[in-house]
């Protein structure tokens, strides 16, 4: 039965609702983090995903994080860690609910293959790093079924460079009981979002691994290798076959 779970996720949405419209005007950044922290905690219990945080390097007291990419998950997985400020697709935005309190809490949307929009948001990164902020993008620029690690995009990665911080890199995998990857983390093809919670909740018991690895300097680098060496970090870690390297 999943109908308890899924009015328990709804009513959990409607506090993340109301706490992002009536009380984050008007508290600190520390305390909406903590906030943002705890309410991804809560909705990673409810659909039963346990969270094992694996840490091969320490974190880095300023980085850009880059992840890769399974699940809209990742986000509130990462979150329960750490709160960050994400660069994700626009159309993300328009999901009912969730969308909303990702704007709310602080992720930055991009249409893809713009490349104004990317200068923008690229621009808009350095100012938010240089200010203290925890940027993290998913580099692949959309999910991939667990198994399979797609090119990274280099563009962004210009913004650790010009901001004069390291990158850190996360590896993220969801495993079930038998520490076999579950296959229902999966959030890929036609799949919607209400589709893949269900399923969720369906399959119950699950763990997401996240690992930090060690923060890759960007001094006198550049965009391309960058992005390569972190995913091959990031392969390395998940043992997944690595495949061409990046993108323009």
């Amino acid at each position: 039965m999943i109908a308890l779970p899924f009015l328990r996720v709804m009513l959990h949405l409607v506090q993340g609702l109301c706490t992002s419209a009536f009380i984050f005007p008007f508290i600190s950044t520390a305390s909406r983090d903590q906030r943002i922290k705890k309410w991804s905690a809560g909705l990673l219990a409810i659909l039963q995903v346990e969270v094992d945080i694996r840490n091969d390097a320490g974190a880095a007291t300023q980085a850009l994080i880059v992840s890769n990419h399974v699940s809209w998950l990742d986000i509130f997985v990462i979150n329960s860690l750490q709160p960050c400020r994400f660069v994700a697709k626009a159309d993300i935005r328009s999901w009912p609910a969730l969308g909303w309190l990702c704007e709310k809490s602080g992720t930055i949307f991009i249409a893809r293959g713009k490349q104004r929009e990317v200068r923008r948001v690229y621009e808009g990164l350095v100012t938010s790093i240089r200010a203290g902020e925890r940027i993290a993008f998913f580099p692949e620029g959309t999910t991939a079924a667990q198994g399979t690690l797609l090119s990274f995009h280099p563009n962004l990665f210009e913004a650790a460079i010009e901001a004069g911080v390291p990158v850190q890199p996360y590896a993220l995998r969801y495993v079930d009981e038998q520490g076999n990857l579950h296959a229902a983390a999966d959030f890929i093809g036609d799949m919607t979002f209400v589709d893949s919670m269900l399923l969720i909740m369906k399959a119950r018991k699950m763990t997401a691994q996240l690992t930090l690895l060690p923060a890759i300097a960007s001094t006198g680098t550049h965009r391309r290798d960058l992005s390569l060496e972190a995913r091959q970090a990031i392969a390395a870690k998940l043992g997944y076959e690595r495949q061409p390297g990046t993108t323009a």
